[in-house]
């Protein structure tokens, strides 16, 4: 991680941090980019540093909060917050594509999708979960990103600092 955060401040970001050991960066950026050519940009760096692709998603702070305090899991009594997780997709799938998860019943685990971010509900384990990053790229061909809900908050907390 802490090479990534170097990688990042030679792109020219500002207060680069990094959380945990799985690529999540909190950093100002004072182009004018949009995410789709800021992402392209972070993987090629990537790319061109370590030889491998990595998909990079990226939420503004403002993003961030919303996503929070849209989470529809939060209105339901007795909901475990410990057993939520969003999943970050790259863009807005096809209306074909996303109508083609709707009517899937995976009980106990369930999922909601709004616009880029697919909230979950787990109550066993993630990593046994069929409603994987790799369920959501095959079916909505884009790309996904999972993190749980302790670490989707810690992020946006990071992220106002």
């Amino acid at each position: 991680m802490a090479d990534l955060k170097v990688l990042y401040e030679d792109l020219k970001f500002k207060d680069v941090k990094t959380y945990i050991q799985s690529g999540n960066v909190i950093f100002k950026c004072s182009q004018k980019l949009s995410d789709e050519k800021l992402s392209n940009k972070i993987e090629e760096a990537v790319f061109k540093k370590y030889d491998f692709h990595v998909p990079v998603i990226i939420r503004s702070e403002n993003e961030m909060k919303q996503i929070i305090s849209a989470n529809p899991f939060l209105k339901e009594k007795n909901i475990d917050e410990k057993k939520l997780h969003i999943t970050f997709l790259s863009a807005i799938p096809s209306e074909e594509n996303a109508m083609s998860i709707q009517s899937m019943d995976f009980s106990p685990d369930r999922f909601i999708m709004r616009n880029k971010e697919i909230y979950l509900s787990i109550p066993a384990s993630y990593g046994e979960t069929k409603i994987s990053n790799a369920f959501f790229e095959k079916k909505l061909k884009v790309k996904a990103t999972t993190r749980n809900w302790n670490t989707v908050n810690k992020l946006s907390a990071m992220a106002a600092q």
